[in-house]
Order: structure tokens, then C-alpha cells, then sequence
């Protein structure tokens, strides 16, 4: 058994990404966080479904196509469609981010 909100380093000199479940078609994803964005003019475009659930912080989510922008708080979830471009504009410079993400086809 684990803990979703153990494990955490004090210092997050970048994002992290672990798995907690994987299968041959899907992938459960613990994303940590601390002022963490997406890299100037980058965009995700991932060839499968995802669903993101924010657990703790705060985070700005952008989309293209049509474009938007999320403000997302603890209990906040999304369900981005493949091919759908966006990207992390930002997260909480002081508190965790904590994201659930999972990818599936």
C-alpha cells in the first residue's frame, strides 16, 4: 500500500512523473509539481486519451484548438481528448501541485 501525498521531496528541482499502474492499454500517472510549467512554446499532442485529476495546488492548464485556459483547484478534473494540444501555463510556486493522470486509448 501507498500513499498518493507521500514521498515527496522537499526540493523539486523538476517536475515528477511516476507510475503507479501500467497496463497494455492504460497508464496511471502521479505528476508532482512545485512552479513547474511546460517549456516555452511547447505543446503536448499525445496520440491517446487523458484524464487529469488535481489533488492539491493549483494549476493553469491551456488548450489549442479551441483555445482556453483552466484554472485548475483541488477536486478539478479534465478529460482531454487525444490530439488535443495544451500545455501546463503554470503551477503554485510554494505548494505542491499533486495531478492523477490517466491515459488510456
Amino acid at each position: 500500500m501507498s500513499n498518493i501525498f507521500e514521498k515527496i521531496p522537499g526540493q523539486l528541482p523538476s517536475e515528477i512523473v511516476q507510475e503507479l499502474a501500467v497496463s497494455s492499454t492504460v497508464r496511471i500517472e502521479r505528476i508532482v509539481s512545485r512552479g513547474h510549467a511546460s517549456p516555452e512554446g511547447f505543446w503536448y499532442d499525445q496520440e491517446r486519451h487523458e484524464w487529469v485529476l488535481l489533488l492539491k495546488g493549483r494549476a493553469g492548464l491551456r488548450f489549442l484548438d479551441p483555445e482556453e485556459t483552466l484554472v485548475m483547484e483541488p477536486g478539478d478534473w479534465v478529460c482531454i481528448p487525444a490530439r488535443r494540444r495544451h500545455r501546463v501555463e503554470w503551477t503554485h510556486p510554494s505548494v505542491e501541485t499533486i495531478w492523477l493522470a490517466v491515459h488510456y486509448p
